[in-house]
C-alpha cells in the first residue's frame, strides 16, 4: 500500500516553475530513491511534499489529501524532512538539536527516543554538550537524521545525505538509514546524486529530468538499464 502519493504536482519559486506534473508513489515501509542531475527538481519534489514551496496538484499521505496543509501540520502527521546541507542548528549543542527534533510532540523528549537514537549513533552520548557547528560534516549529517528521528516519524525525506562526505562516511550513513527502515519501519524517500549507492539501498527509484519523471522502476531494473547506467552511474 502506498503511504505517499504525488499526483500531477506542479511546483516552483516565484514565476519559475520547476516541477511539471510529477507523479510518484512510495509504499509504506519501503525505501525509494529519487535520482537526477542538478536542477532536475529533486529537492523541489521534497519541498512540495513538506509544503515549503508553491505547488498545485495532489499530495496524499496515508490516504489523506495534505495538499493544503501548512509545513508544521505536515510534520505533525509524521513526515520528517532532512534538508540538503544538513540543516543542523550550529550554535546549539547536540542535545539541544535533538530536543528541537521533538518540539512538535506533546510531552517533549522521551528517554526511550533518546536511547533509540543513541543505538544508531553511538557517539552522541559523549558529545551531547558539544556545539553542533564544531562537529565534522559526517557527524552533522548524522545529527540531522537523529534530530528527525526524535519526531517518531512514519516517513523520512532525505535530501542529498552524501553531499560533501567521504565515501566511507556515506556508506555508514546509508547503512544506518537501512537499519532505521528495517528496525523502526520508517518509510524513506531519498534524493541522491550518488545514484549507485541510492539504488543499492532502495527497492524502487524514479529519475527526474527538467521537472518530469522520465524513468521509474525497481532499483534492480534501473541498475540494469543501459541509459540509466550511462547517464547516472557512469558505466
Amino acid at each position: 500500500m502506498a503511504l505517499l502519493e504525488l499526483n500531477d504536482v506542479v511546483a516552483g519559486y516565484g514565476p519559475t516553475t520547476v516541477l511539471h506534473g510529477v507523479s510518484l508513489s512510495v509504499d509504506e515501509g519501503g525505501i525509494v530513491a529519487l535520482l537526477g542531475a542538478n536542477g532536475a527538481g529533486k529537492t523541489t519534489t521534497l519541498r512540495a511534499i513538506s509544503s515549503t514551496v508553491r505547488r498545485t496538484g495532489r499530495v496524499v499521505f496515508d490516504g489523506h489529501d495534505i495538499s493544503s496543509h501548512a509545513p508544521e501540520n505536515v510534520a505533525r502527521l509524521g513526515i520528517a524532512h532532512v534538508p540538503e546541507g544538513r540543516g543542523t542548528l550550529g550554535q546549539l549543542t547536540v542535545w539541544e538539536n535533538l530536543q528541537m527534533g521533538a518540539y512538535i510532540r506533546r510531552g517533549g523528549v522521551a528517554k526511550a527516543d533518546y536511547d533509540r537514537v543513541c543505538e544508531y549513533f553511538a557517539w552522541i552520548p559523549e558529545r551531547r554538550r558539544q556545539v553542533a557547528a564544531t562537529l565534522s560534516g559526517g557527524e552533522q549529517q548524522m545529527l540531522a537524521i537523529a534530530r528527525a528521528l526524535m519526531m517518531r516519524p512514519r516517513m523520512l525525506l532525505l535530501d542529498e545525505p552524501s553531499l560533501g562526505l567521504a565515501p566511507l562516511i556515506v556508506q555508514e550513513i546509508f547503512k544506518i538509514v537501512r537499519a532505521i527502515n528495517e528496525q523502526d519501519k520508517v518509510t524513506v524517500l531519498v534524493v541522491e546524486q550518488n545514484a549507485s549507492i541510492a539504488l543499492q539501498a532502495s527497492a524502487h527509484a524514479y529519475v527526474l529530468e527538467v521537472g518530469r519523471v522520465v524513468v521509474s522502476g525497481t532499483s534492480v531494473e534501473l541498475q540494469k538499464d543501459e541509459a540509466v547506467r550511462r547517464s547516472y552511474l557512469g558505466y
